[in-house]
């Protein structure tokens, strides 16, 4: 690990901070003058370059100011933290604002002082980590028509600063797509700073969103940043923006209109150039109508709207982005990549991913790690992707995944909505128009004889049978879900996507057929 280097001209503050960051295993350097740092910082190799930079604001031979100002200039991602007596602490305030990554106030207590410098360094990791990734591994894959198309729209976008809306289901993609549109775009060189608004809770996301003033709450014995001025000069993610508190959604209309807003306890209006890029997996046209978004803020935000597709709408993209995570996997443990087989990789593209490409490379760790063999074969697979099945029952591995309507042959492409769902000895359900041929697509309400061979209530006992054989517990949990997962996904794909329809259809309530959606991981 890199060290961290500290800076003071007071030897005792020195050795306090090196004893104490070593009990943490934590190596360092320490100097008792900035020139010495900058001197140290131009000659330095990578492996010795620091990790965090820890200063003091007065020292003999230069100011802990300046020192940070030629540090940032050369080394912007570089954490750097200043210790500062508190007389100093309303004087500095606005010159940290161009990059100290926190404020440690003298007398500290060592404790929380180490915590802070920790905090900062798995922060810097985590920097590392993301900027490494991107530039070793292609920013997206996509072969997929659908993918293409966003790939085209990421292109005409890229000398644009225009307000962008990513639509898209969880784990689809969405923060790639918003650093690619950073990436591409003339702020290529600012910040990219992302938040999910749903993660953190409202009492602390305008503080968050806009920062506060010193004393402006209990605990806020410093001035804080936001985010917004975090991401000034560059672009500013908000994730799930569709769960924005209803009273803060004001606020953000107002930076959106002006660019100007107020910290947390703040009486001087900010000023922040940042682009926003929002992301939602909700339909906020119907959270409109619902009175929880603000409508104006939606027209605010929606200038462009760039849908993501699911992982089920690009199945061809599904075997090239398997083996980049199982090399992705391979190259983090460090250990030799595995390789898929036809039949594993055959029974993934056939899988509905509810939890789409996040989903997908969880699955493949899971497959890095666990995996007995080098080459990964169907009986590999993790429980969640059999359906629950027992390793060994063939008959039920036999089946078709009860989430993936299976793509159309006739033509109209494979996507979710042009998909006809087959229900085991019903056949597939029709819904082409009354005039279309219904010879080889029997309508939905065909019926079917009871007992039938091949008949799904014949399956539905094979199936229960076999659980039971093998000892699987709660079969009546397990087989309830898959009938009612089977039944919605049929619903959904009936009404082309419309939860109130299908519900209607089912004869469910519409919470209930959302609830039942959420707790099935049919999102």
């Amino acid at each position: 690990m890199k060290p961290i280097w500290i800076v003071d001209d007071d030897q005792s503050i020195r050795f306090v901070l090196e004893k104490a960051l070593l009990r943490e295993q934590l190596p360092t350097r320490s100097f008792s003058n900035p020139r010495d740092v900058l001197a140290a910082l131009s000659t330095a190799s990578d492996d010795e370059s620091p990790q965090i930079l820890v200063s003091d604001i007065r020292m003999p031979g230069g100011s802990g100011l300046d020192l940070l100002e030629k540090v940032k200039a050369k080394h912007p991602g570089l954490p750097v933290i200043i210790m500062t007596a508190f007389s100093d602490l309303d004087s500095a305030v606005s010159a940290f604002q161009g990059g100290a990554f926190e404020y440690l106030p003298k007398p500290f207590d060592l404790p929380k002082a180490v915590e802070l410098i920790r905090r900062a360094v798995e922060e810097s990791q985590r920097e590392e980590v993301a900027e490494e990734r991107m530039a070793e591994s292609p920013e997206m894959l996509g072969q997929a028509p659908a993918m293409q198309d966003v790939f085209r729209a990421i292109g005409r976008l890229s000398q644009s600063n225009v307000t962008v809306m990513i639509t898209g289901e969880s784990g689809s993609g969405k923060e790639l797509v918003a650093r690619a549109l950073h990436k591409h775009s003339p702020r290529a060189d600012g910040p990219f700073v992302a938040i999910n608004t749903a993660a953190i809770p409202k009492d602390l996301l305008e503080s968050e969103l806009f920062g506060h003033e010193r004393g402006a709450f209990t605990g806020a014995q410093t001035m804080r940043r936001g985010r917004f001025e975090q991401a000034d000069g560059g672009s500013l993610f908000l994730d799930e923006i569709g769960d924005m508190p209803f009273e803060l959604q004001t606020r953000l209309l107002r930076v959106l209109s002006d660019g100007h807003f107020y910290r947390v306890g703040g009486h001087s209006a900010v000023k922040s150039n940042v682009r926003v890029i929002a992301a939602t997996h909700q339909n906020l046209e119907q959270r409109v109508k619902d009175g929880v978004f603000r409508e104006d803020l939606f027209h605010r935000l929606n200038v462009i709207r760039l849908r993501l597709p699911a992982l089920r709408e690009r199945k061809e993209d599904v075997s090239m982005l398997t083996r980049h995570f199982l090399q992705q996997s391979a190259k983090q443990l460090g250990v030799e990549p595995k390789r898929i087989s036809d039949a594993a990789l055959g029974w993934l593209e056939g899988f509905g991913f509810p939890g789409n490409v996040r989903q997908l490379e969880n699955i493949c760790h899971w497959l890095t790690v666990m995996a007995p063999a080098q080459v990964i074969e169907r009986k590999d697979l993790p429980p969640e992707v059999s359906d629950g099945r027992p390793a060994g029952s063939e008959a039920l591995l036999a089946a078709p995944s009860p989430l993936v309507p299976p793509a159309r042959t006739d033509g109209h492409g494979p996507g979710f909505e042009s998909a006809q769902p087959v229900i085991p000895g019903v056949g597939t359900l029709d819904t082409s128009d009354a005039d279309g041929d219904e010879s080889s697509n029997p309508p939905a309400h065909a019926s079917v004889e009871q007992g039938a061979p091949g008949g799904w209530e014949s399956e539905l006992e094979a199936e229960a049978v076999a659980l039971l054989n093998a000892g699987q517990p709660e079969v009546w949990d397990i087989l309830i879900r898959r009938f009612e997962s089977r039944l919605i996904v049929a619903a959904l794909a009936n009404t082309k996507g419309r939860r109130i329809e299908a519900a209607q259809k089912l004869g469910l309530g519409r919470n209930t057929i959302t609830r039942k959606i959420q707790e099935l991981g049919l999102e």
